[in-house]
């Protein structure tokens, strides 16, 4: 029997036990209209832990945990948790007033104690990257304080990345399946594989949301379209080729991001190297310039954004989307195909038989290009790229990969499609120092330019908004030597019932990965009877 076939069957199968499991509960039929059914996001592996991955590095709204500050819809730092901050001098210190009376779900007390925790820990298991954090130390039940290593004007932002934990009864083994939180919502049903109910936090300080039960069901994307069509969701999350889609009673809203996606090209040469996570490193084609720089002038980037996105996006020649401060001002040539040719006919790439690829010193200009498996945008993107590097003699194999099969075998010494974007400026600093090359997802290509480390050190020394310019010139900078061909950003897609206002206006910019939740407290539901 066809693969694809018995996927399909399985996918199938999966949606009608989650839904059918949903409307045994006696909820779909008679909710409320406080209540919402949604399928958003992926369901967490390890989890709804922040320490281990659930919310956190990507600055979303955990809804469980409080975080010190947050984000609002001006992109703007705000309190959460935090009251106030102070910064020294030298940016080797911040301290932190938090606020008093906050209780975690199960009553007791959250204190200064438990944010020093929270952070010490994420530390210790590289939840996100504190590695500039030298501790963190409560000083009262009110007052924290975080001693850095080094200058860290960005430090900031990583107070809006983690929600926070208890630290008397946090227990790695199972938090993530009963966590105590002090955020918006509290879980109260996890249906592996299924689904999660939250239902309002009596506890929390904040606004309280509109809708006292949430229910998210985890569905692939067909399966989700499907449901949504039958009238079984209130806002469904779908990839961007379903955006010329329509779904009776529901509205389409598509929320922009400076979430760019982009290639990564091993810079270096592949000489039979392992890094610690066991993959490979470098690449015998993509390590020569002209190759990376043939393929960033050559390609269309409209034409990739109007096929993969459906036209949902914009334009970005670097991984710090247009109109963000943090980006270079000037644009780069793409799309010029003679242009290519030229660089790799400058730099010795002919093609000497006849078949359309060039070759230099009897190598072929072929490689692998990977992509997620499942990601329907990214297997797009890479198809597309394919047909346009034909043209300048580039031979490139796309192949579909698992996370961790990238993570542990390719990424590395494959070209493959990553994506990235941040309102902290530190994310520069994950694609392009190599210090952190190889480590985690951090500088898969094993980029080394000490002009751009030294211009990402003078950054961290400044104050926040001085440095921006400075991560600008590191980001320009690096680019000309091509280890990412970026292409652009990505709009975010939701159906959303007419009997609900999910507020697209006031959510924050969308970094990688998204914040689906990050203005919950501003959902509303809309009388469809009205008559006004």
């Amino acid at each position: 029997m066809d693969k694809k076939y018995i996927i399909g069957i399985i996918i199938a199968i999966l949606a009608i036990i989650a839904i059918s499991a949903f409307s045994m509960g006696g909820n779909s039929a008679e909710k409320a209209d406080t209540e919402l059914i949604v399928a958003i996001d992926e369901e967490p592996e390890g989890g709804f832990d922040p320490l281990t991955g659930w919310a956190s590095a990507r600055s979303k709204e955990p809804l469980i945990q409080s975080r010190v500050f947050k984000f609002d819809g001006n992109d703007t730092l705000i309190n959460d948790l935090g009251t106030g901050y102070t910064v020294s001098d030298d940016l080797k210190t911040v301290d932190v007033t938090l606020r008093d009376g906050v209780k975690f779900t199960d009553d007791t007390p959250l204190t200064a104690e438990d944010v020093a925790f929270t952070y010490n820990s994420a530390k210790e298991m590289g939840t996100t990257d504190l590695s500039t954090m030298e501790e963190a130390t409560a000083v009262d039940d009110t007052h924290v304080k975080f001693t850095l290593n080094q200058p860290d004007s960005t430090f900031i932002h990583k107070l809006a990345k983690i929600g926070i934990v208890p630290s008397d009864s946090y227990n790695n083994e199972t938090y993530g399946s009963n966590p105590v939180g002090s955020g918006p919502y509290k879980l109260v049903q996890w249906d592996k594989g299924q689904q999660a109910i939250f239902e309002v936090n009596e506890n929390y300080y904040g606004e309280k949301p509109y809708y006292t039960k949430i229910t998210n069901l985890f569905l692939e994307p067909d399966a989700a379209y499907a449901a949504a069509q039958k009238g079984e969701l209130d806002i469904v999350e779908l990839p961007l080729t379903y955006a010329n889609e329509t779904i009776d009673g529901m509205n389409k809203i598509t929320i922009p991001s400076i979430d760019v996606r982009g290639i990564s090209f091993p810079v270096i040469p592949n000489n039979g190297e392992i890094n610690e996570d066991g993959s490979g490193i470098g690449n015998n084609v993509t390590c020569d310039p002209a190759i990376r720089e043939a393929i960033n002038v050559g390609i269309n980037r409209q034409k990739l954004i109007d096929g993969s996105y459906n036209g949902y996006g914009d334009v970005s020649y670097y991984i710090t989307q247009s109109g963000t401060p943090i980006a270079p001002k000037e644009n780069l040539t793409d799309g010029d195909v003679e242009q290519a040719k030229q660089v790799l006919a400058d730099a010795g790439w002919t093609d000497t038989d006849g078949d359309g690829i060039v070759e230099k010193d009897g190598q072929k200009a072929t490689f692998e290009l990977d992509y997620i498996s499942g990601d329907t945008t990214r297997q797009s993107l890479a198809l597309q790229v394919v047909e346009q590097a034909k043209e300048f003699g580039i031979e490139i194999e796309p192949v579909g990969q698992t996370w961790d099969e990238l993570e542990k075998s390719t990424k590395n010494c494959n070209a493959w499609w990553e994506g990235g974007g941040d309102i902290d400026p530190y994310f520069i600093h994950g694609r392009y120092s190599s210090d952190v090359a190889g480590i985690a997802w951090n500088n898969a290509a094993y980029y080394n330019n000490s002009a751009v480390e030294e211009l990402m050190t003078k950054a961290m020394a400044q104050d926040l908004n001085s440095s921006y310019s400075t991560w600008a010139e590191a980001v320009s900078l690096a680019q000309k030597d091509n280890p990412y061909v970026w292409v652009g950003s990505l709009d975010y897609l939701f159906f959303v019932s007419e009997s609900v206002d999910m507020s697209p206006d006031t959510h924050y910019i969308y970094g990688h990965g998204g914040d689906e939740w990050g203005n919950i407290a501003d959902w509303k539901h809309v009388d469809t009877n009205s008559t006004e």
